[in-house]
């Protein structure tokens, strides 16, 4: 299994069932657009999407949980155009690139359970990113599955 998440030849070549592209496909352009919605939209985002009260903070305040969540869209950004990459072109690199996601996802779980954000209402941020979390780990399973066709390679 750890020669299918770290392959010793990294090509095109994808060996897991074809559901894991489509669920990868979809992780990435979703984070992509999560780190845009945050670069551009920034306080819009923050206080709607992840029920953080921003109006209640001081401005210096404020602004430096904008700073945080903008810095936090640029890796995101870079992490998702990494995942282009390898959709693109190293495909064999798929089921390493569902666990960084994964590591990704479960470690800003790990720091909010311990340093928890206050928040209001009922955010849609935190399900989603619950969601993509889990459709990760599927993709990683289906990844690591062989797949019963020859495997896939693009040009």
């Amino acid at each position: 299994m750890l020669d299918k998440i770290l392959p010793r030849n990294i090509d095109n070549t994808f060996h897991g069932q074809k559901l894991a592209l489509w669920i990868f496909v979809f992780i990435v352009l979703m984070k992509i657009a999560q780190s845009l919605a945050v670069l551009f939209g920034g306080p819009f985002v923050i206080s709607s999407a992840d029920g953080i009260p921003l109006d209640t903070y001081t401005p210096a305040a404020a602004q430096t949980v904008v700073s945080l969540w903008a810095l936090l869209g640029i890796t995101r950004f870079l992490i998702g155009l990494l995942c282009l990459l390898v959709l693109v072109r190293y495909r064999s690199m798929m089921p390493f690139m569902f666990g960084l996601l994964l590591l990704q996802d479960v470690g800003r779980h790990i720091v909010f359970h311990f340093i928890p954000i206050v928040r209001v209402g009922t955010p849609a941020g935190p399900t989603v990113n619950f969601v993509l979390m889990v459709l990760a780990i599927v993709g990683l399973v289906l990844s690591l599955l062989p797949n019963r066709n020859p495997p896939t390679q693009s040009a």
